[in-house]
């Protein structure tokens, strides 16, 4: 028997991705699994994938972001499987990498409508059902750019940042009805195997040794520390963020000569040939170096 037999579980955004990995990883373990998702095909497709795993699955189509939507999909959890004991806010979508000048705010609303509302009405009306079976699990798929951002990301890190804060709000609301509520953060997380039709993973060998772990996430990852947060081994674990980053927000980045001779060690593999470009450049000999490699490529052409 799996950790979370007996259980049903709600997972929004459970038809592509990281979600869909849940989605298998919790019904390999026992559970019930409601694949929540706005794309109809993939969704259908994915409850298809379930089922011929052995998963007890159904499918329902919907927008996290509405709030009648959220409703049908918990009761027909409750009527397909008896209750809700496990959801998984996973549904996210991001805005068009541009300055905070060009956002529209249409971009933010939906973002946040998506990112935020969605997680907070799946838990409202999810955790009513859990409290009357006496307790549950929610938990939260956040981000690591709720703790650090590349430029241009304000919508997507403001409602993963608000995630984090909903999660240890409704960790103290929810404890008196003995409903557990945590976030993950995931890093760098390669999706392509869990698209509908899986893709090949187009990663270069600095994508992979650029992280502490020595390589880009999976979805896998994410699936089994959901599944353990799901599980009565997690029992005393609430309110609180695991990241799952491989390292990379714990990295301690300073630029200086020898941290770019390490990234040019990374990238071509040659740490001579970083080592003289670092002494190139603190010798100021940069000038003949370049010249050497224009000729050099020239002579190769």
């Amino acid at each position: 028997m799996g950790r979370l037999e007996g259980k049903v579980a709600i997972v929004t955004g459970g038809a592509r991705g990281i979600g869909a990995a849940i989605a298998h990883r919790l019904g390999a373990e026992g559970a019930s699994v409601v694949v929540f998702d706005i794309d109809a095909e993939a969704g259908r497709e994915r409850l298809r994938l379930l089922k011929e795993q052995g998963a007890s699955a159904i499918f329902v189509h919907g927008d996290v972001a509405s709030e009648g939507d959220v409703i049908r999909c918990v009761r027909s959890a409750t009527e397909a499987f008896g209750g809700v004991d496990v959801l998984v806010n996973n549904a996210g979508i991001g805005a068009p990498p541009k300055p905070i000048f060009e956002q529209t705010l249409e971009e933010w609303n939906r973002v946040i409508a998506v990112n935020l509302t969605g997680p907070y009405l799946f838990a409202k009306h999810a955790a009513r059902v859990m409290a009357r079976r006496g307790g549950g699990v929610i938990v939260n798929i956040a981000s690591t750019r709720a703790l650090q951002s590349e430029p241009n990301t304000e919508p997507y890190s403001a409602s993963k940042g608000g995630l984090l804060a909903l999660t240890h709000a409704l960790a103290i609301s929810l404890a008196p009805h003995r409903i557990r509520v945590v976030a993950v953060s995931p890093g760098w997380i390669e999706t392509s195997e869990w698209q509908l039709p899986p893709r090949k993973p187009q990663l270069t060998r600095l994508d992979h040794e650029q992280h502490p772990a020595g390589r880009v996430g999976r979805p896998e990852d994410v699936a089994a520390l959901v599944a353990f947060l799901a599980s009565d081994e997690a029992g005393f674990i609430t309110g609180v963020n695991f990241v799952i980053d491989g390292g990379m927000t714990v990295k301690m980045l300073y630029l200086d000569d020898a941290v770019i001779a390490g990234a040019l060690t990374l990238l071509t593999g040659d740490p001579e040939f970083a080592e003289l470009v670092r002494e190139a450049v603190a010798s100021g000999a940069l000038g003949e170096v370049k010249a050497a490699l224009r000729a050099a490529l020239r002579k190769g052409g």
